[in-house]
């Protein structure tokens, strides 16, 4: 069976070899590293109980459990309780609990791979509650996001282009027939669907056209035809278009869509830093087409490919604040105040609901600078001393004690097992020894995932 060598660098691996389904075999055998590595990647890790029983179940049957496809009493629960918590924070109209509601929802979910998607699809679509400011229409986009996290993309960018959050925050509310608003249509063909240099000036005025009269009453999308030009448009090389939604069409089917989105989805699943060439994402670019713009095919065929589980992925994405701290916490089985949680993570880069910019975050070394690395890691160091903190719903101790894990040195091996990319080096084990006991000997557990967090090594995914 042919395998990637970890040191060839992507000009060197054969595009179909690298989005091939991965087996297992005696050289590359379905172990506990690759199940960690799956997790982390579909979702935002793993405990040990999940890594244990994933080395009994392949790869798809993961993946089925993580996307939700097979629905279970505990994810319908879930999401019961989801939405009465969702009623709460809307009567509160105060977005810092929305934006608790959602980190709950990461740390909780029973189908964390729509849950990651659905942040994934946030920071593309990027929308910012600091415009917006009203609670209920971010609540119905982050809900459309997940609605279609998986589903077809044709149908994401149509609800998307109607979504009310999108329209103030673009300033679609403006666009009238007699001074189109060109912000939405830019973005729709720059950020959200082609890429620069797709398209002319000439296609974003016929664009904006397209959606006069697209506005809101009550919180809800509304035609005003009497503010719409009802002219024909000539958008992209195609002629005769005349509705909003057939422009949006236009656009999804333009050539250039396919290759645009995948590279996203590189980039989100396996590297920010790799600038793959587009022949090498052509098999993926061809599946988007061939399923008529379904996402989960595509996000499958990305994690279950050789390139993802042959081992050559491991440590070439680095984590951001929020994969960061909800695949700890969920690694560790930890509970802990998440209003605490969003400040922490407003700080050190990565708030949700306030993207930087319609850009959305750019992710990858953008994340670390000397500021953010110290708070990465006293993001770590405060969740693990905090009072409010639990490990499976108990002090660390007992936690610990349930594990079997008597010494910070087994539970170094413990922890670097289900969360840390590569094995710790000989010399990180002994920097991290050393500064444990240097700290009170009643408090080893605390000291020893106090200091973990200050190895480099555990932003890398």
């Amino acid at each position: 069976m042919k395998s990637i060598d970890k040191k060839w660098t992507l000009d060197r691996i054969d595009p179909q070899l690298a989005w091939e389904a991965w087996e297992p075999s005696e050289k590359e055998p379905w172990d506990r590293a690759r199940v960690s590595l799956l997790y982390r990647r579909a979702s935002f890790g793993a405990n040990a109980d999940e890594v244990a029983k994933g080395l009994s179940k392949s790869p798809t049957q993961i993946l089925d459990e993580l996307s939700g496809r097979e629905t279970s009493a505990r994810s319908v629960g879930f999401e019961d309780e989801s939405r009465e918590m969702a009623k709460a924070v809307l009567g509160t109209s105060e977005m810092k609990q929305l934006v608790a509601w959602w980190l709950l929802r990461m740390l909780h979910s029973p189908t964390p791979l729509v849950e990651k998607l659905t942040l994934f699809w946030h920071g593309h679509f990027a929308t910012g509650a600091e415009k917006v400011q009203d609670v209920e229409l971010m609540y119905q986009q982050n809900q459309l996001l997940r609605s279609n996290a998986l589903g077809d993309f044709r149908a994401l960018v149509q609800g998307i282009a109607k979504d009310a959050a999108m329209l103030i925050y673009l300033d679609s509310v403006s666009n009238r027939k007699a001074h189109a608003n060109e912000n939405f249509a830019r973005e729709l063909m720059e950020l959200f669907c082609l890429g620069e240099g797709n398209y002319s000036e000439a296609d974003v005025q016929q664009l904006a056209k397209s959606f006069t009269g697209w506005e809101i009453r009550r919180k809800q999308f509304r035609f005003n035809s009497y503010q719409h030009d009802d002219s024909l448009k000539t958008l992209l090389g195609v002629s005769g278009i005349e509705s909003g939604e057939r422009a949006v069409d236009t656009v999804v089917d333009h050539r250039s869509m396919a290759p645009f989105i995948v590279r996203k989805l590189f980039r989100f699943f396996v590297s920010e830093e790799l600038y793959p060439a587009d022949s090498f994402l052509e098999p993926l670019a061809k599946k988007f087409t061939e399923t008529n713009y379904a996402i989960e095919p595509v996000v499958r065929m990305i994690l279950e490919s050789r390139l993802m589980l042959s081992g050559w992925s491991v440590g070439r994405k680095i984590r951001s604040p929020v994969e960061l701290a909800i695949g700890w916490m969920r690694t560790m089985q930890c509970t802990s105040n998440v209003n605490f949680l969003a400040d922490r993570l407003r700080t050190i880069g990565q708030s949700v609901l306030f993207p930087p910019n319609v850009k959305g975050w750019e992710g990858g070394r953008a994340w670390i600078n000397s500021s953010t690395l110290i708070g990465r890691a006293n993001l770590i160091y405060e969740l693990v001393r905090n009072e409010n903190t639990r490990f499976g719903g108990e002090p660390l101790d007992p936690f610990m004690a349930s594990k079997s894990i008597r010494d910070p040195q087994q539970l170094m091996a413990w922890f670097s097992d289900l969360f840390i990319a590569e094995q710790l080096s000989a010399p990180e084990l002994a920097k991290v020894s050393a500064a444990v006991s240097k700290e009170s000997s009643d408090k080893w557990g605390l000291a020893t995932l106090s200091h973990l967090a200050g190895l480099p090594r555990i932003h890398l995914s």
